[in-house]
Parts: C-alpha cells; sequence; structure tokens
C-alpha cells in the first residue's frame, strides 16, 4: 500500500482491553485522487472517509475496528494531496476526513465521529455506565485539543520543558482508576481512541528526533502505551515512523 502524505492543521479533523472483538483481516483500500470516480454515493453503504497517514481520521477507524464493524463500515481513503472534486461537492463540503456516509447523510469531526460510531452500531461499548467515569471521560476528551495544542507549541521551543505538563495531566489521569491500564480503568473507551494515534506520534517524534522519552518517570504512561499496542482494532491502524519522523522534522525541526 502506497501512502501519501497529509497536512497539519490543528483541529479535531484532518485537512489536507476488558472486551474482545473478533479480528476482521481487511486489506486496506487504494487512495482515491482527482482522477478516481465516486463510488455509488447514497445507496445505503456506510462509508468512512478517511487517510491512512492521519490521526484524527485514525480515532474513527479504531472505534470502527474495536465494535467489529469492518464489514459494516467501509474504509474509503482520500488522497488530501490529490483530491477528488467529488468528494468535497457531493459528499463533505469541508474537504476534509474523516467523514461518515450512513443512513443519507454526512457527519464529520472525529470527536464526534467517535461518539456517534460507538453510539449508533452494533459492537461493545466505549463507554462504562458508571456516572464517575462518564464524567471523567468527557473532561479528558475535551482536553484533547489542548493536549495536541501543547505539543505543537512545545515542539517549535523546548519539548522537553514545555511539553511535559500535558505528558504529565495523561500520568495524572491514568490513576485516577486502578482497576485497569487504560484512561477508565479496565475498559478501553472513546478516550483511549482519542489519544492513542496522537501520542503513538509524539513519542516516536519526540524519542528519534529530540530523544526525549515521554515514559520516563511515567509508569502509567507507559504500561498503557504498551495495552494499546496490543489491541487488534488498533495495531493496523498505526501510522508508518519512518514517513511520520521525516513529516515532522519537516514541520516542527526549528530553523537554525
Amino acid at each position: 500500500m502506497i501512502r501519501s502524505r497529509w497536512n497539519i492543521i490543528i483541529t479535531t479533523n484532518c485537512n489536507i482491553s476488558s472486551i474482545c472483538t473478533k479480528m476482521v483481516s481487511e486489506v486496506l483500500p487504494p487512495y482515491l485522487n482527482s482522477s478516481s470516480s465516486p463510488p455509488p454515493l447514497f445507496d445505503g453503504t456506510t462509508r468512512l472517509y478517511t487517510n491512512h497517514q492521519c490521526p484524527f481520521a485514525q480515532r474513527a477507524w479504531i472505534v470502527r475496528n474495536y465494535k467489529g464493524l469492518q464489514d459494516k463500515i467501509k474504509l474509503v481513503p482520500i488522497d488530501l494531496e490529490d483530491r477528488p472534486a467529488w468528494y468535497k461537492e457531493k459528499v463533505y463540503p469541508e474537504n476534509k476526513v474523516p467523514a461518515l456516509e450512513h443512513n443519507g447523510k454526512v457527519i464529520g469531526e472525529s470527536l464526534d465521529l467517535v461518539k456517534y460510531i460507538d453510539s449508533n452500531f452494533e459492537g461493545p461499548s466505549l463507554l462504562p455506565e458508571d456516572p464517575d467515569k462518564r464524567k471523567f471521560a468527557e473532561e479528558l476528551i475535551s482536553y484533547s485539543e489542548e493536549f495536541n495544542k501543547i505539543f505543537w507549541t512545545s515542539a517549535k521551543g523546548d519539548p522537553v520543558k514545555d511539553g511535559a505538563g500535558a505528558y504529565d495531566h495523561l500520568e495524572t489521569a491514568l490513576g485516577k482508576f486502578s482497576d485497569g491500564p487504560f484512561f477508565l480503568g479496565e475498559q478501553f473507551s472513546q478516550v483511549d481512541a482519542v489519544y492513542a494515534p496522537f501520542v503513538e506520534r509524539y513519542q516516536i517524534y519526540l524519542q528519534e528526533v529530540v530523544k526525549y522519552d515521554i515514559t520516563a518517570g511515567r509508569p502509567k504512561l507507559a504500561t498503557w502505551i504498551e495495552e494499546i499496542n496490543k489491541l487488534d482494532a488498533y495495531k493496523p491502524t498505526k501510522c508508518d515512523p519512518k514517513f511520520l519522523v521525516e513529516l515532522y522534522k519537516r514541520r516542527l525541526t526549528p530553523l537554525a
């Protein structure tokens, strides 16, 4: 599979476990670009328009996989550097990914899609019944945008000094419930799906380029990353590390 590049932007889209589910092996479809014909739009098929390198789209992709919806929600990868005109004109005017075509409508924004897919499709719920855990989930999901902003800001200055607080915040959050390794305890949740794509990227970039290990002195964060990497729902969504490092070097390495 050839992966296309994506444009970085701070938003909830890309512009450019305690419950086991049956993992469906799937071959990732090729990207659709400006020369590609559209699929038979609004024919009753549920489609997740995505990009294999986009962390925002990865959130929805993880939830889809965890709930075992590989046969229910079809992946439609969009080349964000050579986007088909029909995608903006006929599918999603915002011209971003992710977007979900479902029941004759299209829904965007990654945080909204995490909740929508979890609430409107079969499969294990990614939120516990415990009201305290649900409240905490909302708080953490809200913080995710601030978490990402801190990374981009600190990466242009002193990533260790200016960014450490964000990882400390995650370490503290992971200690709130003692019944498991995830943010809400033993159950993999929406919160984990929201953070995993970004922690994945930040850890790889900071380790490789800055020589900063975000798990040093943060044992709960280290355990969380280890457990996330064991999930079959997550493994096929992971970004190519070499591609990631080169991309982030171009975007974030300070000019001499």
